[in-house]
């Protein structure tokens, strides 16, 4: 099982909402690239649900999610944008590659700040 997590703090929608503080998981097999559960959590992650339930009832893989049309900016995208996670494609998560210089900084740096 490989587990691809989306935090809502990249997600344009929960921003606007002043809402960041969630988190949409899918649960994959990575061979098969089929999706197996879905996490969400955060406000209005009830609403969310539906798409993860339909797309384990239908057998979709991560590839199906990632190529179905989600509008922009809405909560709906991080189910989209996990399962481009899962692919190491997503454009708003930034991981640097292993063992570059950038891999030494601690998660916890505090957020930027354009005032300061």
């Amino acid at each position: 099982m490989t587990v691809a997590k989306f935090p809502w703090g990249a997600s344009g929608r929960a921003i606007t909402l002043d809402r960041t503080d969630g988190l949409t998981k899918l649960i994959l097999d990575p061979e098969t690239e089929r999706l197996l559960g879905v996490g969400l959590v955060g406000p209005g992650a009830g609403e969310l649900i539906a798409e993860g339930v339909l797309a384990i009832e239908m057998g979709a893989n991560a590839t199906d999610l990632k190529l179905t049309i989600h509008p922009h900016p809405t909560l709906t995208e991080t189910m989209m944008e996990s399962a481009e996670v899962f692919f190491g494609q997503a454009t708003h998560v930034y991981r640097p590659k292993r063992g570059s210089k950038l891999d030494f900084l601690p998660s916890t740096s505090p957020p930027f700040s354009p005032t300061a």
